[in-house]
């Protein structure tokens, strides 16, 4: 079910959890501030989440109380991750959800990266 970007953060939520070792995800990369993952339901043949490491619900929540070092790390892991799975060498795209009308399901801010494959129109219609 979608979610409101603007609720408080829970802690109970499939991220925090998996972030707390709870829930075994596989793993693509770490660092200081970030953890990035694949997907257990891809919806391409590269389908990575990007997740920070702090309890922050959407973009707006993170960039509003993030620090900048947050920030900086999850934006350049992002990059990482494209690079490494090689989803750079043919394009790719990132996509983020926020809030009910977006289809946000999980209150903690990810970031998808797709590629492997044409990934159609950014939209339908």
């Amino acid at each position: 079910m979608p979610i409101d970007a603007k609720q408080p953060y829970d802690e109970q939520n499939i991220f925090a959890r998996i972030l707390r070792g709870e829930i075994p995800s596989k793993t693509v990369m770490e660092s200081e501030h970030s953890l990035a993952f694949h997907d257990i339901n891809p919806l391409a043949p590269i389908h990575v989440l990007v997740i920070p490491r702090g309890p922050y619900v959407s973009w707006d929540d993170f960039t509003a109380k993030a620090s900048d070092a947050e920030i900086a790390d999850f934006v350049r892991t992002v990059g990482e991750v494209a690079r490494q799975t090689g989803a750079d060498a043919q394009g790719y795209r990132i996509l983020s959800n926020s809030g009910k009308r977006s289809g946000q399901e999980v209150a903690h801010l990810h970031v998808h990266v797709f590629g492997g494959a044409p990934l159609g129109p950014m939209l339908a219609r």
